[in-house]
This record gives structure tokens, sequence and C-alpha cells, in this order.
């Protein structure tokens, strides 16, 4: 289930963006211009069943993404989505995902809160008995230059 963001969780002026997703699901998202770094030496790591609802957060996917753990759990992952993101790259990610194969690129992600936070990010599909369990993604800091690279690449895509 998808937690509606409110004006009370956000910090710094905000504006409100629709988002609509793959699935046809509609969102307004409240979103603003504060960064939270991805602090050194951390790493975010969640699972997905098939369908992308998440099924396990770490830790520090609860403190980057501002979400309490209940709100997670069952949630799509695309509730991290920031509308800076184009669609391309995310159907670059589910092309990639189809054929069963690992998956690595630069994701803007959207805080609870409307900030937003950088990561590389490496998406695994879960093949037990040779049938698709879910995705498991494990997140990095990225570095400064890569992160300007896809701000430049993103604003070309649609």
């Amino acid at each position: 289930m998808v937690v509606d963001m409110s004006p009370d969780d956000l910090i710094g002026e905000h504006r409100e963006v629709l988002l609509k997703y793959h699935d046809g699901t509609v969102r307004q998202v409240l979103v603003t211009d504060v960064e939270t770094p991805m602090p050194d030496g951390r790493l975010i790591v969640s699972r997905t069943d098939p369908q992308g609802l998440i099924t396990h957060v770490n830790q520090s996917f609860i403190e980057m993404a501002g979400y309490p753990e209940e709100e997670l759990i069952g949630a799509p992952h695309y509730i991290l989505r920031h509308p800076d993101m184009p669609a391309a790259a995310f159907k670059m990610l589910w092309d990639t995902l189809k054929e069963n194969k690992k998956w690595h690129g630069y994701v803007k992600n959207l805080r609870k809160d409307g900030g937003y936070y950088w990561v590389y990010a490496t998406v695994i599909p879960n093949i037990r008995g040779g049938q698709l369990m879910g995705y498991t993604s494990v997140r990095r800091k990225p570095s400064r230059t890569k992160v300007r690279e896809a701000e430049e690449l993103y604003r070309t895509l649609s």
C-alpha cells in the first residue's frame, strides 16, 4: 500500500508533481530540493516479490528513505521514484531483469520528507528452481562525478 506524502513530513519548500507508474497507479508527490547524502560505507538493501512489492528492507534503507519499516513492507518499490528519473531509465532496468540479468545504474530516489538521495544500484533477479522469486537490490554511495553525468543524461531522456 502506498502511503500518501504529507506537507507535515516535508523539509524545505516543495512542489507538487503527479507521477504515473507503469501499473497505471497515479500519485501526487511532494518534492523538495533537499539532498540527503548517502553515508560512506553504508549499503541499502531491499528485496521485493516478482511484482515489485517490498518484502525486506535493512536499517540503512529505512533511514535513507525516511519511511518507517511498516510503511515500506508491502508497498511497491516505486514509491521511491523521484520525478526527475526518466521512464526510459526504468524501462532499461526492467528489460534487463526480464532477461534474468543483473542491472546496474544511478538512481535518484525520493524520500518521504520530499527530499532525495542518489545511489548506485545493483538489482538482481532471485531465481530458485528456475522460477523467479523476486528481486534483491543493493545500493551504495555513488561518486559525485557519476551523479552529475547521470543528471545530464536523464535530462535528455523521457
